[in-house]
């Protein structure tokens, strides 16, 4: 088609990125993937100069684009299709041991705990959507730790949307991390961060008004219709794709009074059910062509690999129409229009970024709202913040304690083999090394806790007790 935008190879790309691993780059160094497969992703442990193990701090790494950085002609290209989600997914249990994708018709993104090179990440996404890795360099933003939470929680409470306040998106995000768990491919960190994400856009849509009178990139098509055609009641709208969007654009149209409404959808049953709660009528997929003689609207939504409507086929049906002008409405992502058939004589054509301006005012009469959510969001990405600090230093702790407990024990027993202690004695040395060892670890433990999240502590407990020793906790007793 025209744009050469038009690509249906993820499936197949997917199982490439996981035979092969990502192309490398030379002026970013990989790091071996953090394991994710079970329990907290921890930071990548790589080894420094010197051959100590050396933690890094990331703990989540994300690459994405959306509306705000990405033309349509790119979107469209990053598009992945439903159906060939499962299997990118898969894809990234095998290249990551665990991560998360968002796809909407807006955005594209990955989540992936640990410390990981985004440039991995947007390998792997221009992989599986079978575009060049220099789009991906390009159009795939890196985040990491707190800006990658803070990132997903504006996304689930609606104010990273192209119309602020939608309600979709949030459905979309607790999706994506239902796929995300039933390809197994979640952990105990992308289980935290996506519940929060869902909690944290409930708290937006029911502790301010970021969603009263919300529209949608939907019913802002509705709205293009309404003020477009001039007598919207005798107009005739063809609706293709009865997917969501599909879906809410039709019923809104049908609440502004439309004449009739008409679907079409690959799956003739969705286009059924559809037609039979707007009270109107289908028309075979493939007899799409044949119904745009009829329709004065059109409305597509779909999310098909090729394009529906073409030139010729358009200008075919405004023959047939005997020259009635026709308003295409196409907020579907990839375009389910040619770009030629914007420049066909008596076509009004809109697709979804044309939209976009409408949405502009509609998010800046929302400016005071918008920074409520933003409140709302600082303060839950502190707290995630702080979770994840208070269970990453959790393992080391225990560590120290064990090992502490392990030595206690050994010299205790070394000790009383030298005498013969009565059971009560026994009780008491017992009792009193215990109190000595919480008393010496007590400031060490403290200070961790409150200073869990500086690396110079953790390596300095890591190194004084010997905490990454193989060998018996209690070694030979020298430094």
């Amino acid at each position: 088609m025209a744009g050469g935008h038009r690509r249906r190879t993820a499936c197949a790309a997917a199982r490439r990125t996981v035979r092969d691993g990502p192309r490398p780059h030379h002026h970013e160094p990989r790091t071996r993937p953090a394991s994710g497969g079970s329990g907290v992703a921890g930071a990548a442990r790589m080894t420094n100069h010197e051959g100590r193990p050396e933690v890094q701090a990331s703990m989540l790494t994300m690459v994405g684009l959306s509306h705000r950085n990405a033309p349509l002609a790119i979107r469209e290209r990053f598009a992945i299709a439903a159906d060939e989600l499962p299997a990118v997914r898969e894809a990234v249990v095998d290249q990551f041991g665990a991560g998360a994708i968002v796809a909407t018709c807006n955005r594209l993104e990955l989540y992936v705990p640990g410390n990981h090179a985004p440039n991995a990440l947007a390998d792997f996404l221009a992989d599986a959507a079978a575009v060049g890795p220099s789009l991906g360099e390009r159009y795939l933003l890196p985040r990491r730790d707190e800006e990658a939470v803070s990132h997903l929680y504006a996304v689930a409470a609606g104010i990273d949307s192209m119309v602020v306040g939608e309600s979709e998106i949030l459905g979309q995000v607790r999706g994506a991390f239902s796929a995300t768990v039933a390809a197994g491919a979640d952990n105990a960190l992308l289980s935290r961060l996506f519940h929060t994400a869902i909690r944290l856009g409930r708290r937006a849509r029911s502790e301010t008004a970021i969603g009263h009178g919300a529209l949608s990139i939907s019913s802002i098509a509705a709205q293009q219709a309404r003020a477009l055609v001039p007598d919207l009641a005798r107009a005739s709208v063809l609706v293709i794709g009865a997917g969501e969007a599909g879906r809410l654009a039709a019923a809104a149209l049908v609440d502004h009074g439309v004449g009739s409404i008409t679907v079409s959808n690959r799956t003739a049953s969705r286009a059924e059910a559809l037609a039979e709660e707007l009270g109107g009528r289908t028309v075979p997929y493939e007899s799409v062509g044949a119904a745009l003689a009829a329709a004065d609207v059109v409305i597509a939504a779909t999310d098909a690999p090729e394009p529906v409507l073409n030139a010729g086929r358009v200008a075919s049906a405004l023959v047939r129409r005997e020259g009635g002008p026709m308003l295409i409405v196409d907020i579907g992502v990839p375009r389910a229009a040619e770009p030629a058939v914007a420049a066909v004589p008596g076509v009004t054509y809109r697709d979804i970024d044309d939209l976009q301006e409408v949405a502009s005012r509609h998010a800046q009469a929302r400016a005071d709202e918008v920074a409520k959510v933003e409140a709302l969001i600082q303060a839950e990405t502190a707290s995630f913040l702080e979770w994840w600090e208070q269970l990453r230093i959790v393992p080391m702790i225990s560590a120290l304690t064990e090992r502490a407990e392990y030595m206690r024990r050994t010299e205790l027993d070394r000790t009383l083999r030298r005498f013969d202690a009565t059971p009560e004695q026994r009780d008491q040395l017992d009792a009193m090394t215990r109190a000595l060892v919480r008393r010496i670890l007590h400031d060490p433990i403290a200070t961790l806790r409150q200073h869990g999240d500086r690396e110079v502590y953790l390596d300095a407990v890591r190194e004084l007790f010997r905490l990454d020793d193989e060998a018996s906790p209690d070694g030979d007793g020298a430094a």
